[in-house]
Order: structure tokens, then sequence, then C-alpha cells
């Protein structure tokens, strides 16, 4: 059976739909608790799929939560073995780190449910599967590009919203992959967060509602996509 891992930052800020899908398809699905389990622990070479999870700290935030430079270090690790790699929203921009980018605050916050641009060259890879599909933005930081990478997909709030490296590594600033059943997590655990920015709760519960079934049905079409260029479905 193939093993991912997914580093986690927040409890209810975890795989989302990825997990189901993996496991109907008999993966093992693992979680390390970034801040808590030994990350140095890890053996990268048992891992088929490493995910890197989003989270409300900045990507550059070491002096806070110094844990963040094994992270990266981890990353750097896993980029270099040309191995399958994720990282979202606060993981896209730990990956965009690792290749040498900074990420900062955009001045605003992007928190809801909007559709991205797709970039022409997106057409060639696995994003492309997500079309006009609208997705969850949740941050108000955004990565640099990376030397060599191009952007893949851009909101007029944030112009850098995926890229990738080769075919094995994947950043998504948003999330395709929240389980719109699970919104509830989100609305509680950035209560705080919600309220100073005046986001309309009721408003985001019901798009979260109406965007259900097309997030589950864009997250299943990427994966496939993205695995079956991997040659992991077999």
């Amino acid at each position: 059976m193939k093993t991912a891992v997914a580093l986690r930052h927040l409890a209810f800020e975890d795989l989302g739909l990825i997990e189901p899908w993996l496991k109907r398809r008999g993966w093992v699905v693992h979680y390390l608790d970034v801040g808590v389990d030994e990350l140095w622990r890890l053996d990268l070479s048992q891992v088929d799929l490493l995910v890197v999870l989003g989270g409300p700290i900045g990507a550059e935030d070491d002096a806070l939560y110094p844990y963040l430079a094994d992270e990266v270090r981890l990353i750097v690790e896993r980029l270099q073995s040309g191995r399958p790699l994720l990282g979202i929203c606060l993981g896209a921009q730990l990956l965009a780190r690792a290749l040498g980018a900074r990420s900062a605050p955009m001045g605003a916050k992007e928190i809801g449910f909007a559709p991205l641009t797709l970039a022409p060259q997106d057409r060639q890879t696995p994003l492309a599967q997500i079309g006009a599909q609208a997705v969850l933005h949740w941050h108000g930081d955004q990565f640099a590009l990376p030397d060599g990478v191009e952007s893949l997909a851009a909101t007029p709030r944030c112009p850098h919203q995926a890229f990738m490296v080769g075919d094995h590594a994947m950043a998504w600033q948003f999330h395709l992959e929240v389980d719109a059943a699970r919104i509830e997590q989100w609305l509680i655990g950035h209560a705080g967060e919600l309220n100073s920015e005046r986001v309309d709760v009721h408003a985001l519960r019901r798009e979260a509602a109406r965007h259900r079934d097309g997030l589950a049905t864009a997250l299943d079409a990427v994966m496939e996509d993205w695995f079956t260029r991997l040659s992991l479905l077999a």
C-alpha cells in the first residue's frame, strides 16, 4: 500500500476531501502535527506523497515558530528527491520559501469563494481541471514566484495562486481540498479573524453549500490527472 503523510498546523485544516480520495484508492494516510511531533524522525524515503497543509502563521515566522525551519528542510529534501509533494496555503508559501522565494502580507485578506484566472500554460497541468469552479480563499500572505517558476493561477487580489515544479511538486495558495460539509469547523476556528475582517459568516456558509459538489468534482479531477501523470494510480 502507498503512504501519504500530511504536515498539519491546525487540527481542522486537514486533508479534507483529499483524505477519502486517497483511502478509496487504498492509500494509508498519516498526520504529523507541526510543533508537536518530531519532524526529524520522518523518513521521506517511505513516503509516497508528502502534503504540507495550511495554517494561520507566517511562512517566515521562525522567531516565533522555530520548527518552520525544520519543515523547510523537509521540503527541500523532498524537492531534491523528485517525489510527489503538495503544498496548500501556508504549505505553498513554505514550498516557495524552500525554492528561495519570500512570502509577505498582501495588505488585505482574501477570504471567501471565488474562481481562479488560470494562466494559458495551465492547460498543460492538472490545475486545468479546476476550470471555472470557485475555490475557497483564506489567506493574508502571498508568496513571490521562485526563479524559473511560472504562476499558473491568479485572482484580482493575488497574482500568484499556484505553481508547479516539474510534474512532481504542486503548490496551491487556495483551498481546493476543503470539505464544504465541514465548513463550520473553519467558521468556529477562525471566528476572531472573521469578525475582525467583517466577513459575512452567513454568506460564507451559503457559498460553501452552493459549491460543495463542484469542489468535490474539481478536486477529484485534479488529483486523478496529477496521479495519472505520476503513475500513482496503478
